[in-house]
């Protein structure tokens, strides 16, 4: 099978350069060893996807990009990708908020009496100024100000949740599924994942997780996925976080087995 492998511009990886190109090495290695013929090509060196120099169409693309140009020419490919251009195009937080409420998942509230987040919601966040707590409705304000400063008018609100930070990890739909709690091992990207205090490990139904992660994963049309979910006390949850393809830092070599397992297994595949 010749398959072209997109990796991620680094503006996307904040914090998290190294991290997304080992998971991304990972799979491209698994699949070279199994026989298959693969062009790595970094999202950031894809200035002129037209004149790339390959031999012929690929039967499969692999991406990580994020660029909205780059997911452009993808979809021009008519290709089958994992993830799609299209599901990638979703995972921006406003497109992301409707399509949780549209189907139903469990979300923070808008209002709450323990702060707010601001987020980015054109992209995933670019840098730690792309996420921000806030304590108040009145330094929210000052927030938006700031973000609308910087060019960045599309962007989501929600109250702050009490309980317990889970990180989770998919693949596929139900193939692979892990989940951790970030304060047990001090990984972060921006700090953000201390904001709940040391997890207090409340009990929940983690099949109910996985269920809604993967309804989610089906709307949004990714195969590739991650997100984080807050659980309160009582073992309900919300989730705060959904995106494509992300580091897999806790669980990397297992996931690399199951994302090549997936490009095997053709009826997994997005298409276009």
């Amino acid at each position: 099978m010749r398959i072209l492998a997109v990796s991620r511009a680094e503006r996307f990886s904040p914090n998290s350069v190294e991290r997304d190109r080992a998971i991304f090495q990972s799979v491209v290695d698994r699949l070279q060893r199994q026989g298959d013929e693969v062009c790595l090509v970094s999202e950031d060196r894809l200035s002129a996807p037209e004149s790339l120099d390959y031999p012929g169409s690929p039967d499969l693309i692999l991406t990580m990009a994020r660029r909205p140009e780059t997911l452009t020419w993808l979809k021009s490919l008519g290709v089958a990708c994992i993830n799609s251009p299209e599901g990638i195009g979703r995972c921006s937080r406003s497109r992301l908020q409707d399509i949780m409420q549209h189907i139903g998942i469990p979300v923070p509230p808008k209002e709450g009496a323990d702060g707010y987040w601001l987020k980015r919601g054109d992209s995933a966040a670019q840098t730690a100024e792309d996420v921000v707590y806030v304590p108040d409705r009145e330094q929210l304000a000052a927030a938006i100000q700031t973000m609308r400063q910087r060019g960045v008018t599309d962007y989501t609100v929600s109250a702050h949740v009490q309980g317990d930070l889970v990180k989770f990890y998919g693949v596929g739909q139900g193939d692979f599924f892990r989940w951790y709690y970030p304060t047990d091992d001090g990984q972060t990207k921006f700090g953000d994942e201390c904001r709940n205090g040391v997890a207090c490990h409340y009990r929940f139904q983690v099949e109910a997780l996985q269920q809604e992660v993967l309804r989610l994963a089906a709307a949004v049309g990714i195969s590739v996925y991650g997100g984080d979910a807050i659980v309160r006390a009582d073992g309900s949850f919300c989730l705060i976080d959904f995106n494509d393809w992300p580091s897999f830092s806790r669980c990397r070599e297992e996931a690399a087995d199951a994302i090549a397992s997936l490009v095997i297994n053709s009826k997994y595949v997005n298409r276009i």
